[in-house]
């Protein structure tokens, strides 16, 4: 199978750039000392999974439940969920899991922390929890080094559950107010004799300054498999990084200065990357600005192209968000040049629960 055989919107992956994507950042990783825990979020493949883990990969992220039960059912046996899991339909699912593979969690607060133990107790089970910290991202987590001490004592207390360690997901740009507050969170506990086995960080905008600074043990990435327009903006990769495109095809050209794709929010999604930046970038005419998205339609601003497209001719688009558009399709081509090597179903697309 070629790609001109392949039917457009559709999601394809340049093999090369992203295996040499994934084997940079493990290199990375041994350097630096810490282990790599890629988060699946952005592609919810368990085969990528599994290549992530053959490269040196420790375990891997969930964000959902049903993220991680794909990927246990795929074989795949250390996964960290990091996510508040609440209420009797998840802790089921959660003990359920934990029978099968080596299941971590996070926790930042009390009603989430009653809740892990006793439902783990009452399994005869004892459940890895991680203490989220919100190092500035302005999400969950801990507020504060002396908070976090004092939340750690409690959970500690706790049957079912086993102080494991530390998780936070710093801005961007902002890595060094992170690792102050881990460093001062994890001296507090070890003065307490309270020693967190891990210290998770994570982000792919900032993946290159990772290191053991603040205590890391850990780190983990997702958008780095593919890379996007918005990690592209980060520094964090470059155009030639980017493995994932988003076919389309060119279906009308009302006026001299605007061409229509067939792909629109359903496809490409629709994240901002700033004003005048557009929704994406079409590598065969990079002058071009994908200016609107209808649920099915691309709205193309080509006045600035010396060349412009025509009726019937197949683009690939870079999108702003990698993570989503994975999320919008069912199926992703692997291609090495212009042959069809493999195809992956994206087993855990949609899985929000």
């Amino acid at each position: 199978m070629q790609i001109d055989d392949i039917d457009s919107p559709s999601v394809l992956i340049d093999l090369d750039v992203m295996e040499r994507n994934l084997r940079r950042w493990q290199a990375h990783c041994d350097a630096a000392g810490i282990v790599n825990r890629p988060h699946i979020k952005t592609h919810k493949i368990p085969e990528l999974a599994g290549l992530q883990l053959s490269l040196g990969a420790k375990g891997i992220t969930c964000q959902k439940l049903g993220e991680a039960e794909v990927m246990a059912d795929a074989g795949i046996d250390d996964i960290l969920i990091t996510f508040n899991l609440l209420g009797a339909a998840k802790l089921a699912r959660a003990v359920a899991l934990a029978r099968r593979i080596r299941l971590s969690v996070v926790c930042d607060n009390d009603v989430v922390a009653d809740g892990l133990s006793a439902a783990f107790a009452a399994a005869g089970l004892r459940l890895d929890v991680l203490v989220e910290l919100d190092t500035g991202a302005g999400r969950n987590g801990m507020q504060t080094p002396a908070e976090t001490v004092a939340f750690i004592e409690r959970l500690s207390n706790r049957p079912g559950i086993r102080f494991a360690g530390l998780m936070t997901y710093p801005p961007k740009g902002d890595a060094p107010r992170a690792r102050a507050f881990l460093a001062e969170t994890v001296a507090l506990l070890r003065a307490k004799g309270l020693d967190p086995a891990v210290v998770s960080s994570g982000g792919t905008p900032d993946m290159w300054q990772a290191s053991r600074d603040g205590g890391i043990t850990e780190y983990r990435v997702g958008t780095y498999i593919y890379n996007d327009r918005l990690t592209m903006a980060a520094g964090a990769a470059k155009l030639e990084d980017c493995a994932l495109t988003v076919l389309a095809t060119v279906v009308s050209r009302p006026t001299e200065g605007r061409a229509i794709l067939d792909c629109g929010s359903k496809s490409l999604a629709a994240d901002p990357l700033g004003p005048g930046l557009g929704h994406g970038h079409i590598r065969e005419y990079p002058d071009a600005v994908i200016v609107k998205l209808n649920e099915e339609h691309a709205t193309v601003d080509v006045s600035a192209c010396a060349a412009k497209p025509a009726v019937g001719e197949r683009v690939r688009i870079i999108p702003n968000h990698a993570c989503v558009v994975s999320n919008l399709h069912d199926l992703v081509y692997g291609l090495r040049g212009a042959e069809v090597e493999k195809q992956f179903p994206i087993a855990a697309r949609g899985l929000t629960r």
